[in-house]
């Protein structure tokens, strides 16, 4: 069975370097600036999954998500978005994306998120194993630590976490970088879809 990634991006050099990244892998890559060109020329039949900017005129990437939902096609989604707020994140991952990646992305991130989704049965046995290793993460937070990750992947201001936890906001930046630290995450996305793989939040009360 051929085995193609579509790459939906309205901007043409990010569009062109991602497809030349996967294409210098050996992957077969296919390219839209839409995300209706995307879901018109879209083969269910076909082993793929799509990399979805998250922001396009006329039609964004959750919409083009949702779209791929009520035609039954049951794509892995791995959004990217140079602009990666809590509820849009959210979204996404409530909606069953495979990844969120911050642009502009590592190189190897994207390519392994990439071979994750198109293998499928070894993104299950990854699952497990990530989340052991989530879980050690989070029980290795001190009580302040933790005190301000919940409010953080809510959706919380630094400015609104210190008034909760009666601190300085320069406190909570503090703070801050050390649970990134901690659970090995690099962008703010990361740390939402931890809290939610680890059934901390409910993805319907965050902001």
């Amino acid at each position: 069975m051929t085995t193609v990634v579509y790459v939906v991006d309205d901007d043409q050099g990010m569009l062109d370097s991602t497809v030349w990244l996967l294409e210098s892998v050996g992957l077969n890559a296919l390219a839209f600036t839409s995300g209706q060109a995307f879901l018109d020329a879209c083969d269910p039949a076909l082993s793929a999954c799509v990399v979805l900017d998250v922001r396009m005129p006329a039609m964004g990437g959750l919409n083009v998500q949702q779209a791929l939902q009520e035609r039954g096609i049951k794509m892995p989604v791995i959004f990217v978005s140079g602009h990666a707020d809590v509820p849009i994140v959210v979204r996404a991952f409530k909606a069953g994306a495979h990844d969120f990646i911050e642009k502009p992305y590592n190189q190897q991130l994207l390519l392994d998120s990439v071979q994750q989704a198109l293998s499928g049965g070894t993104a299950q046995q990854t699952a497990s194993q990530e989340q052991i290793q989530l879980e050690a993460r989070l029980q290795s937070l001190t009580p302040r630590e933790r005190d301000v990750f919940l409010p953080l992947v809510k959706g919380y201001t630094t400015r609104e976490i210190a008034e909760q936890l009666a601190v300085s906001p320069k406190t909570i930046d503090l703070y801050r970088s050390r649970v990134m630290k901690r659970m090995q995450a690099q962008h703010l996305p990361d740390l939402v879809g931890m809290a939610i793989a680890a059934g901390l939040v409910d993805p319907l009360r965050l902001r």
